[in-house]
């Protein structure tokens, strides 16, 4: 596996995938906070619990990034077609399996079942994350395509 090409664009990749989320969250179009989902399941104030998220944000993309490349090597081709197909794949499963199961971990999300007494912090995301906007699971796909297309770019089976 081509370990120099994931260290270095395993976070260019994430930063920018984490970049298009937040500016997209900026201009309206969706209210998912990457961030600060992430980092208050771990800190309660949403300053900390930003910076917390982000960083927690790179790390996952890190290891998501070590299996793209695996892919890569195992299928011995690359390219951001490719990639971008793993993004794909990526952004389905994760609005498919992943989103709808952090209200059962996060300790400050509410979950679809929570009644009037609840003290979450978070709304649940809903189906696909469509509670944070209609917008929302758009844009997650078209995000984490871009995340592979980088990846299938940069990273090449050795």
């Amino acid at each position: 596996m081509d370990w120099g090409g994931w260290a270095v664009f395993g976070l260019v990749a994430t930063t920018m995938l984490t970049a298009v989320l937040i500016l997209v969250q900026l201009a309206g179009r969706t209210r998912l906070d990457l961030p600060l989902l992430l980092g208050s399941a771990l800190a309660a104030d949403p300053d900390r619990a930003r910076f917390v998220g982000f960083a927690v944000h790179l790390v996952f993309g890190q290891v998501f990034a070590a299996f793209y490349g695996a892919g890569f090597t195992t299928l011995d081709r690359t390219g951001w077609w490719l990639g971008a197909l793993f993004g794909l794949v990526h952004a389905v499963v994760a609005l498919t399996v992943l989103v709808p199961l952090l209200p059962a971990v996060h300790p400050r999300m509410a979950s679809d079942r929570a009644g009037p007494d609840s003290t979450a912090v978070l709304e649940p995301p809903g189906p696909f994350a469509v509670n944070y906007g209609i917008a929302t699971p758009l844009v997650t796909i078209a995000a984490h395509v871009v995340y592979g297309a980088v990846l299938g770019l940069a990273l090449h089976p050795t």
